[in-house]
């Protein structure tokens, strides 16, 4: 089982994915909600209306962080990038679906734009799509040959 998790015959450029997953995007903003809470963390996590901002806020930090550290040295990317598509999914609920609405859904409130549906909650959810579907990439072919992952992985990448 542990290996069928580190695994990967990606190709080495999956390094490129990783990086943008994670040292670009997971691992900066698990800081920012650390040290700016009332902007990124808590703070905001009440703006939107999810539910115990003070845990919520600084628990995603902490996952964005942690996660987002795995995945940049290709650690356990699998395990790694489902709290983060996790993330992302309540982030576009609760963010996004909304603004595609065009009102407010249960707890979560509607941003102040001057336009509402379709092609505005595309132009507001590109990178939280971007990072979704980095997640969902890392998840089904792992972390690639310059990874911690395939050091690990006594078969060499091999299919056994």
């Amino acid at each position: 089982m542990f290996t069928s998790i580190i695994r990967s015959t990606a190709s080495p450029s999956t390094i490129l994915i990783r990086l943008a997953v994670g040292l670009v995007v997971f691992f900066p903003e698990g800081i920012q909600k650390l040290l700016f809470p009332d902007i990124l963390g808590a703070g905001r996590f009440t703006k939107i209306g999810i539910p115990y901002p003070e845990f919520t806020g600084p628990f995603v930090g902490m996952v964005e962080l942690a996660c987002g550290a795995l995945i940049i040295v290709g650690l356990f990317t699998r395990l790694a990038a489902i709290p983060l598509i996790v993330t992302m999914i309540v982030a576009l609920i609760t963010t996004k679906l909304p603004i595609l609405l065009g009102h407010e859904l249960g707890p979560f409130s509607l941003p102040d734009f001057k336009r509402y549906g379709f092609w505005s909650a595309q132009h507001e959810s590109r990178a939280d799509l971007t990072m979704l579907l980095g997640c969902l990439y890392l998840l089904i072919v792992g972390s690639g040959r310059w990874s911690i992952d395939r050091l690990l992985d006594r078969s060499g990448g091999r299919q056994v």
